[in-house]
């Protein structure tokens, strides 16, 4: 069961980096202009990674109603 939800949150979290990633790129290319480099790319995955943690983590798991029914 524990492999399981490990699994399926690695899943999510990686689907919620590359999604980050492609979004961020798409936002980058639209407002500035510039090209994309391998330096963009690093920029782009750092930003990425803490929302991903933070949308898998808190927002997924976060439960504040629970105790209610």
């Amino acid at each position: 069961m524990k492999k399981m939800r490990l699994g399926r949150m690695l899943e999510f979290f990686i689907i919620g980096v590359v999604m980050g990633i492609v979004e961020d790129i798409i936002a980058v290319s639209i407002s500035t202009g510039a090209s994309i480099t391998w330096k963009v790319l690093l920029v782009v995955t750092l930003v990425a990674i803490p929302f991903a943690i933070i949308s898998e983590l808190v927002v997924d798991h976060f439960k504040p109603f629970d105790h209610m029914n």
